[in-house]
Formats: structure tokens, C-alpha cells, sequence
């Protein structure tokens, strides 16, 4: 596979726990470029909008609480398959079930508040991006 974009975002907790550097710098580790990288305040309905995929789900509502009106870092990172590589790097949602030597299996506990969140698809990214980085051009 070619060399592809993909978008991560560091939940407020990865910022509040002072885990921005560590967890950046297993991307850069794993060889993926910091295309963009940028700090804002994820409004309520910033986070609404992004996460409208799961409207109507159970988890909906503490996932926009646990983002909305908060800070977070977020990034567009790039390399080869980088969708499946940051995917493979954060270890599963549920960070109990992720893998040691993942972000989430190293650092994290909750399952809504899993300090991350990477896109999952090419048109996930598209979407996703034109959310947070509304003047990327790829």
C-alpha cells in the first residue's frame, strides 16, 4: 500500500496527564511524518458534529462529555497504510483489552476516555479532517 493520511486526536486526559510527547513520538518512532499538528478547544458541538457517526448509540453521550468544550491535540499524520499502522499502534478501544506496547494498553483504562482517537477508514480521515483541519489539502 502507498503512502496515505490519517488524523489522530489526543483526548483531554493525554493532555491532562502529560502524555502529549510520549504518545506523539510512537508515531515518529514508527516512522509516520507529522503532517499537521495543532492544539484546540473541541466545542460541544465540534464534538457532536465528529463524532455524529455514533448518534443514537448507547456511549454517544459520555463520549461528547468526555471531548466537548475540552482541549485536545490533533494531528495528521502520514506514511505507509498509516490508517492501519496508528490503528495497530493504539491497541483497541477497549484499553483493558488492548495489547502492552499499544498507547492504550500502556496507558490507558476507560473505554470512552481511551486517551485517542484515530480515523479508521480513508473516507473516516476525509470526514474527520475537514472537521478539525478545515484548510488541509492533501
Amino acid at each position: 500500500m502507498s503512502e496515505e493520511y490519517t488524523l489522530i486526536f489526543l483526548k483531554p486526559s493525554a493532555i491532562r496527564r502529560g502524555l502529549v510527547g510520549r504518545i506523539l513520538a510512537r508515531f515518529e518512532d514508527k516512522g509516520l511524518e507529522i503532517v499537521s499538528l495543532k492544539t484546540i478547544f473541541m466545542s460541544r458541538d465540534m464534538a457532536m458534529d465528529f463524532y455524529s457517526v455514533h448518534r443514537g448509540k448507547p456511549f454517544f453521550d459520555e463520549l461528547i462529555n468526555t471531548v466537548g468544550d475540552k482541549k485536545i491535540v490533533a494531528a495528521i499524520l502520514k506514511g505507509r497504510s498509516a490508517i492501519s499502522v496508528v490503528r495497530s499502534l493504539i491497541g483497541a478501544t477497549d484499553p483493558v483489552k488492548a495489547a502492552p506496547g499499544t498507547v492504550r494498553g500502556d496507558f490507558g483504562l476507560d473505554i470512552t476516555d481511551n486517551l485517542i482517537h484515530a480515523s479508521d477508514s480513508k473516507e473516516s480521515f476525509v470526514r474527520e479532517a475537514a472537521i478539525l483541519f478545515p484548510d488541509f489539502k492533501a
